[in-house]
């Protein structure tokens, strides 16, 4: 008599709004995945407002060192291919396939670059990271003391350790990851 139905508990009324925000959001992102441009415009625009934050607010280093390194991880992920060529080619030697590298010359099958990371979740997790920073700067909890030109020098370290392997790998088993530069065909003429 004083029970009460399960379609009007607390929680299911909660649940219920939070999928409908999570629907509207969503629908928001289908939205703008066609305007490549404007997003990235605006993700920049929001992590220069962030560094503003952190240069007139005179702290908050190591919420924007964290940031740095996690972008600098999502960068990675979107340069490095879906599927590993040195695991491939690692693997292929054990199994006595060789032929499972990336072809390198005209007989051999074209396979297209994948990305391990594509840029929509790029976009998507990079702008999701700096808004959440931007909010950690507005509370002193996040703002630990440290000495930040040990941490720009560290960062600026790491970043060009890791670009020269990534670069590196990238020569050594001969993918591009971006489409710039690259010949492109018309459908008529065939070239």
């Amino acid at each position: 008599m004083d029970a009460v139905e399960p379609d009007n508990t607390p929680f299911a009324a909660v649940s219920a709004q939070t999928s409908k925000l999570g629907r509207i959001y969503q629908s928001y992102l289908d939205k703008s995945t066609p305007y490549t441009a404007y997003r990235w415009i605006s993700t920049a625009v929001l992590l220069a407002l962030f560094f503003v934050r952190i240069v007139v607010a005179q702290g908050w280093y190591i919420v924007c060192y964290s940031l740095g390194i996690y972008l600098l991880n999502l960068f990675l992920a979107f340069l490095q291919p879906k599927i590993d060529p040195s695991l491939t080619q690692d693997e292929g030697l054990e199994d006595g396939d060789a032929g499972s590298s990336l072809p390198t010359k005209k007989d051999e099958e074209f396979r297209p670059f994948i990305r391990r990371l594509p840029e929509f979740k790029f976009w998507h997790s990079a702008t999701r990271a700096i808004a959440i920073s931007f909010v950690c700067t507005w509370f002193t909890i996040f703002n630990v003391p440290v000495f930040w030109p040990v941490l720009v020098v560290y960062f600026l370290i790491l970043f060009s350790l890791t670009m020269r392997r990534q670069i590196q790998h990238m020569i050594k088993y001969r993918y591009v990851p971006f489409s710039f530069g690259k010949a492109k065909y018309n459908q008529r003429s065939g070239h």
